[in-house]
């Protein structure tokens, strides 16, 4: 039997974020999709045991789970100072940079480690991370130069960001993500309860970020009070402060009453369905992505998109959604309001955006991300 040996770790981070749903999807799908004669287990970093029963319990199939002697904190310090004796060997696929990064031979003991960058956030935007973030980052794609057999990246714009700030030759291999399995509306008879319960307007405009300046919902909300901007309120799905800063302020310097743009964060997957269908369109205005998820979402639910020219997401977009340049950052906000503003005023335009969306929106599956990667390895 052969087995890929998954890091899933970050499916029990304090904050799992983005790449612990990636995480938890891929390996579900990879389960799903294992070859004959092949199986998945998981790997982790010493956790309390309720932890690990949640791995097991979102994970059916996962045929064993690899607890390591550090915790998390301690065991991301050792895997980047390479101490990872206590990986053993084999197959080896990290959903993230947290991995057993060592020097190894795939022809004597088949060993082979996989990694995942999902931006370059680090060098691009080390504002947006902390400092030890930053420096932890930059650290273990250094040893991933010298050990990786193999880095995935979620879009082709990573990957040409990556190859101008490290060489890593023919390693790279693109595999986007997709969207979460749990996204989808409930039934419409417990729709409208929902609704009242997160207090809908009957129209809105809905976004995904926070008021971290390289996300645009500054640049967002200071579009809604502009001359001739929508008339609609704005749902932020998202925290409502980041650092000092809290959307309140922001709306005020905007010039918009109170109330007329609102933060939504902690939403199921249901009600996150159910935000992101009802608006009337999706607005995803960051300067800087590895890869354009909430676009995808959006597609996925038939709503109309608009969006920065973002490289990762004009790549993940194709031409179903309507492109705001971002250069000249004074005339951003100009032009965000005035793509709304069309999309909202034009019914053929609208109607349009929103079938090329849920038509692009099926190029994305966590299967074929998963086929994608057993391929990886067998070609390892």
């Amino acid at each position: 039997m052969i087995t890929l040996r998954v890091v899933v770790d970050q499916m029990v981070a304090p904050v799992p974020g983005g790449v612990g749903r990636y995480t938890e999807e891929l390996t579900r799908a990879l389960i799903a999709t294992a070859p004959a004669g092949c199986e998945v287990e998981g790997i982790v970093s010493s956790s309390p045991p309720d932890q690990y029963e949640a791995i097991d319990a979102a994970l059916p199939g996962l045929v064993s789970l690899t607890k390591t002697t550090l915790a998390r904190r301690e065991l991301a310090v050792a895997w980047s100072l390479g101490v990872t004796a206590s990986t053993g060997t084999g197959m080896i696929h990290a959903p993230s940079l947290l991995a057993p990064l060592r020097r190894h031979d795939r022809q004597s003991d088949g060993t082979q480690i996989a990694l995942t960058i999902h931006d370059v956030l680090a060098w691009t935007h080390p504002e947006s991370l902390t400092p030890t973030t930053v420096g932890w980052t930059k650290a273990m794609v250094k040893r991933a130069r010298k050990h990786a057999d193999a880095v995935v990246v979620p879009s082709h714009a990573v990957a040409q960001q990556l190859a101008e700030i490290m060489d890593f030759g023919d390693r790279i291999r693109v595999i986007g993500g997709a969207v979460g399995s749990g996204l989808m509306l409930p039934t419409d008879s417990l729709v409208s309860g929902r609704v009242a319960a997160l207090g809908l307007p009957e129209e809105y405009i809905a976004a995904t970020g926070t008021l971290d300046p390289r996300k645009g919902i500054t640049a967002l909300i200071t579009a809604m009070g502009l001359p001739g901007a929508p008339d609609l309120p704005l749902i932020v799905i998202g925290p409502d402060t980041w650092g000092e800063l809290n959307i309140a302020s922001v709306a005020e310097e905007a010039g918009l009453e109170p109330g007329r743009v609102r933060a939504m964060s902690g939403l199921s997957d249901e009600d996150l369905a159910i935000v992101i269908a009802r608006a009337s369109v999706f607005a995803y205005p960051s300067l800087e992505e590895g890869f354009a998820l909430p676009i995808i979402e959006a597609f996925h639910l038939g709503t109309p998109v608009v969006h920065s020219d973002a490289p990762a997401l004009v790549e993940a977009a194709g031409d179903a959604g309507v492109v705001v340049e971002r250069a000249d950052a004074d005339g951003y906000s100009e032009r965000l309001a005035a793509a709304l503003s069309r999309v909202l005023g034009d019914t053929e335009l609208n109607q349009r955006l929103r079938i090329f969306g849920s038509d692009r929106s099926r190029a994305f599956s966590w299967r074929d991300s998963a086929e994608r990667v057993w391929q990886l390895h067998a070609d390892l």
